[in-house]
């Protein structure tokens, strides 16, 4: 059972934008480390954006310049905001996270509570 509520997915044309988001289900996202991932057919669960408990943030190469991963400031909704999208992108997307204080890690294995997945298709 998903402890996180997704939204945003869809279809999408090449060089549109989607904007993902996702809220936990009864806790706040303090000193939590967050990310997005994503899994295209035939392909295993990758990383796309992470932002740690330490505050920083990474993108996976492909996505840099084009997706923001952010947190509001309540710790109640974290977001993927995915600009010049591509078909490549086209993927089941997923919201995860750890409650790490102080945390730096972000990957598939450690993340350990996981959104069900919204799916994101970039065609024309």
């Amino acid at each position: 059972q998903s402890q996180f509520a997704e939204s945003g997915g869809g279809l999408v044309q090449p060089g549109g934008s989607l904007t993902l988001s996702c809220v936990p289900a009864g806790f706040v996202l303090d000193n939590f480390s967050i990310g997005w991932f994503r899994q295209a057919p035939g392909k295993e669960r990758e990383e796309v954006a992470c932002l740690t408990s330490a505050d920083d943030i990474i993108y996976e190469d492909s996505v840099k310049g084009r997706f923001t991963i952010s947190l509001d400031n309540a710790k109640k909704t974290m977001s993927l905001q995915m600009n010049n999208l591509r078909p490549d992108d086209t993927a089941v997307y997923y919201c995860a996270a750890k409650f790490s204080p102080r945390g730096t890690r972000c990957s598939v294995s450690y993340m350990d509570v996981w959104g069900k997945g919204t799916l994101v298709t970039v065609s024309s």
